[in-house]
């Protein structure tokens, strides 16, 4: 009994040895530390701090993310849809189950509410095409009515996904493709226009993006109001007597998806009054929209100030013959005036 014992003892002695022998081979960074368990996590971070701030803006602007991971030939490995509350937590990252290795990441993220846009079903990025889902008119032209979702893209190439084990957290920055056109019309003599009266179009094509977020050859689509609302405001305090005291206006509002330096020629806004069906105003709006760029911003290139830049709004004035007389231009906080000859 005493040698069945000892042998069972020593046997259980040798066994272990053999398992640690076994660990350390399939992990040998336990030699070196003792906290990890061989495995190997990556956690995914998007930022989106491509806007005039300069801040971080994800959590506020972003609702979805959608990533895709593409191989050396393009072929997507590997993807993935997130959205709701957890994208707002300061902590946020995706969990990415990929071996190691290099891969390029794409992702188009946004909101999804209104369904603006589609990206199809593929298995190349060459087939990650986003587009507008616009409606057709007469003649089959096309036109966008509505406010879009807000949409965003990003792409790194060659991240490396590193074998060593532990958490690793990578970053897709995002340039936002959308944005927000303000435009407000009042006369000069402070008289109210009746709500209704104009319609605020801009017309451009650039309805389709392509996987690097290059605007694609596309038709020709107008993007027409999707809000507009009639105001006045009362002045009281410090109003000279005679002076106007009230001011009117009419203010519309349109969202349209990337703004491009080499549309310059064909991007317009226009304002045509619905009773007699003149055209009261037309400009080009990127052209009117880098009068504003300003000496602050000459460092940057005007496509880096138009993807930056997101809302814009411009203020035209009308005689009493309805007949265009000046324009403001206002980029958030900043303003010139131009008259337009």
């Amino acid at each position: 009994m005493e040698m069945l014992s000892y042998i069972r003892t020593c046997g259980i002695r040798v066994l272990g040895c053999l398992l640690g022998c076994l660990a350390v081979t399939a992990c040998d960074s336990v030699i070196y530390d003792y906290e990890g368990d061989c495995s190997v996590t990556y956690r995914l971070k998007f930022r989106y701090d491509w806007n005039m701030a300069f801040a971080d803006a994800f959590a506020h602007e972003v609702e979805a993310v959608t990533l895709y991971v593409l191989d050396a030939d393009g072929r997507i490995v590997w993807q993935k849809t997130e959205e709701g509350e957890a994208l707002a937590a300061p902590d946020y990252a995706m969990t990415v189950d990929v071996e190691p290795g290099t891969y390029d990441l794409l992702a188009w993220c946004g909101t999804r509410e209104r369904g603006s846009f589609t990206v199809p079903d593929a298995d190349y990025k060459d087939g990650l095409t986003c587009t507008l889902q616009c409606a057709h008119g007469e003649g089959g032209r096309a036109y966008c009515n509505q406010d879009l979702d807000r949409l965003f893209h990003g792409y790194v190439q060659g991240q490396v996904f590193c074998i060593r084990e532990g958490v690793h957290t990578y970053e897709v920055p995002l340039m936002k493709n959308t944005n927000n056109i303000r435009v407000v019309l009042q006369h000069l003599s402070g008289e109210a226009i009746p709500e209704g009266l104009f319609e605020f179009s801009i017309t451009d094509d650039n309805g389709s993006m392509d996987w690097d977020n290059t605007v694609l050859p596309d038709e020709s689509i107008t993007y027409y109001a999707w809000r507009e609302d009639a105001g006045t405001a009362e002045f009281e305090d410090g109003v000279p007597e005679g002076a106007q005291s009230s001011l009117s206006a009419v203010i519309a509002e349109l969202t349209i998806p990337r703004m491009m330096m080499d549309h310059a020629d064909r991007a317009r806004l226009s304002i045509r009054n619905r009773e007699t069906g003149e055209i009261v105003i037309t400009i080009p709006l990127i052209d009117a929209v880098l009068l504003v760029k300003g000496y602050y911003n000459r460092e940057m290139s005007d496509q880096e100030y138009l993807d930056r830049q997101d809302v814009f709004s411009l203020t035209f004035f009308l005689d009493e013959n309805d007949r265009w007389m000046d324009a403001y231009i206002y980029i958030n906080v900043s303003s010139m005036n131009y008259k337009y000859l």
